[in-house]
C-alpha cells in the first residue's frame, strides 16, 4: 500500500511535502523538552539529584516520543506528536520528594512504576471506553486552575534556577540581592528572544531562545563546548528499573490517579484542540478516538518503562496544522527527528548542564499556561474556590500533589455545603475520601 493510500492524503487535501514540512515545523516547536527534560528529572526543587542520569533520560525520552508520535500517526492517523508533558514531569518530581518524604527508599524506580501503573489504566479505559466517566467527574474550572497552577510552578522554578528569586527567612521568597550577572543575563537573553520569537509567531520560537540563550552562557565561559554528534552517555540505565513493590503500597495510591487525571485531561484537551483546528471532528465527535487514546496510553506506559515521565499528546502539534499538516504522516516525521535528535546528545547535554538555559523555556511555558485561568467560572464560588486553591496552592506549597489534594477535598465538601452535591461525581467524593484518608493517617508518617 503506497503512503498516499494509507494516509488518505489526497483525501485530507495535503501531499507528501506539506505533511514532511508540517512534521518538521512541529518537532521545532516541541523540541524545548530535549533539553528540559533531563533537567528537570535529574534534579529535585530543592537542587538535590533525584537519582536519574540525564542521558538515561535522554534516551527515553527520545524513544518515548518517537514511539509514541509514530503510534499516533499508523493507528489515529492523526497530525499529533506526543512527548514527555509538562507539567507531569514537574509532578513527577514532586511523587519521588514525597516518596522519599516517606521513607521509600527507591524514591525514582517508584514513581517510574507510578506512572506505568497509570498508563495501564488509562489504557484500560480507553479500551473498554469508560474514560468519558472518569473526564466527566472533574469539572472544567477545576481543570483548569489546576493546570493554571501547574503554569505558576513552572515559571517559579524558572525563576528559581535563574538566580532571580531565593529564599528568604522573613517573606519565605524574594528577589534575590546579590545575583550572579551572567546567569541573569543567559536567562534574560533567552527569555526576550523566546518570548519575541513567540510574537511573532516564529516556528521553534522556545527552541531558538534556549539556543540564543546557550550561545550567550558558551561566550561568558559559563558551559563548554563538548561536541555536536554523538550519542547518549549513560552512567545508570533507567529502562525497566521500576519498583512495583512500593508503588502498590496504599501510600503511592493517590498519586496513580493524580497521574491518570493528568494525562487523561491532557490528551483529550489536545486531541480536540488540534483536531478542531484540521477540521478533522465530525459532528462534535472525534473520529478513531479509541486509537488515539490507545496510541497515547501505550506512549505513557513504554515511557515509564524506558525512564522518563508520563508521555501525552502535545499541543505545539497545532502548528505543525497550522502548516498545513492534516495525517499521521506528519506526526509520522516527528517520530523519526526525534530519533535523530539521539545524535546530538553532546549538544543536548551541554545546554542542560547549565540552569538558566533552559529556565527561560520553562517561565514562557508557564506564562502561556496561565490562559486556562479564563476558562474558570468565577461566579459561581463553589466552582471557583476549589479552582483558585489549585492555583494557588501548587506552587505555595512547592508540590503539584498537594496542590491538587487541596482542590479535589475541597471541591466535594463545598458542593455539599452549598446544596449541590448531586453536582459531584460518585468518583470525586472517592478521590476526596482516599486524599483524606491519605494525609490523616499515611502522610503524617513522613514526619
Amino acid at each position: 500500500m503506497q503512503t498516499t493510500d494509507f494516509f488518505r492524503l489526497a483525501e485530507n487535501g495535503t501531499t507528501v511535502r506539506t505533511e514532511l514540512l508540517a512534521g518538521v515545523t512541529t518537532f521545532l516547536s516541541m523540541a524545548y523538552i530535549l533539553f528540559v527534560q533531563p533537567a528537570v528529572l535529574c534534579t529535585d526543587f530543592a537542587g538535590h539529584p533525584t537519582g536519574l542520569d540525564a542521558g538515561a533520560v535522554l534516551l527515553a525520552t527520545c524513544l518515548a516520543s518517537a514511539a509514541g508520535s509514530a503510534l499516533m500517526g499508523l493507528l489515529a492517523r492523526y497530525p499529533i506528536a506526543l512527548a514527555p508533558g509538562m507539567g507531569e514531569n514537574f509532578f513527577f518530581v514532586s511523587v519521588c520528594m514525597s516518596l522519599t518524604a516517606l521513607g521509600v527508599s527507591h524514591a525514582w524506580q517508584t514513581a517510574l512504576a507510578l506512572v506505568f501503573i497509570s498508563g495501564l489504566v488509562f489504557l484500560a479505559l480507553s479500551l473498554v471506553r469508560l474514560r468519558e466517566a472518569v473526564i466527566e467527574a472533574v469539572s472544567p474550572s477545576l481543570c483548569s486552575g489546576i493546570a493554571a497552577g501547574i503554569g505558576l510552578f513552572i515559571a517559579f522554578i524558572g525563576l528559581k534556577n535563574a538566580g532571580l528569586i531565593v529564599a528568604r527567612p522573613g517573606t519565605l521568597v524574594g528577589l534575590n540581592m546579590h545575583p550572579v550577572w551572567a546567569d541573569l543575563a543567559v536567562f534574560g537573553v533567552g527569555l526576550l528572544v523566546a518570548a519575541g520569537l513567540q510574537a511573532r509567531k516564529v516556528r521553534g520560537a522556545l527552541l531558538l531562545g534556549i539556543l540564543a540563550a546557550a550561545a550567550l552562557a558558551l561566550a561568558l565561559g559559563k558551559t563548554r563546548f563538548t561536541g555536536l554528534i554523538g550519542l547518549p552517555h549513560i552512567q545508570q540505565g533507567a529502562i525497566w528499573q521500576m519498583d512495583f513493590a512500593q508503588a502498590c503500597s496504599p501510600a503511592a495510591w493517590p498519586f496513580i490517579l493524580v497521574f491518570l487525571f493528568m494525562v487523561l485531561f491532557d490528551t483529550v484537551g489536545t486531541l480536540v484542540g488540534v483536531t478542531q483546528q484540521a477540521g478533522l471532528m465530525q459532528g462534535n465527535k472525534l473520529p478513531r478516538a479509541t486509537q488515539a487514546f490507545f496510541a497515547d496510553a501505550a506512549a505513557t506506559t513504554l515511557g515509564a518503562a524506558l525512564g522518563t515521565s508520563t508521555v501525552t499528546s502535545y499541543i505545539e502539534s497545532a502548528t505543525g496544522v497550522q502548516a498545513g499538516g492534516r495525517t499521521g504522516l506528519t506526526a509520522l516525521t516527528v517520530g523519526l527527528l526525534f530519533l535523530l535528535a539521539l545524535l546530538f546528545s553532546p549538544l543536548i547535554a551541554m545546554v542542560g548542564s547549565y540552569a538558566p538555559i533552559t529556565a527561560p523555556a520553562l517561565v514562557l511555558v508557564g506564562a502561556l499556561m496561565m490562559q486556562n485561568v479564563m476558562r474558570v467560572a468565577w461566579d459561581d464560588v463553589t466552582e471557583a474556590v476549589p479552582a483558585f486553591l489549585a492555583l494557588l496552592g501548587i506552587p505555595l506549597t512547592f508540590s503539584i500533589a498537594d496542590g491538587i489534594a487541596m482542590s479535589f477535598v475541597s471541591y466535594p465538601v463545598i458542593k455539599l455545603l452549598g446544596g449541590r452535591g448531586r453536582e459531584v461525581r460518585w468518583l470525586m467524593y472517592a478521590v476526596a475520601a482516599l486524599l483524606v484518608y491519605y494525609f490523616a493517617f499515611i502522610r503524617p508518617r513522613a514526619g
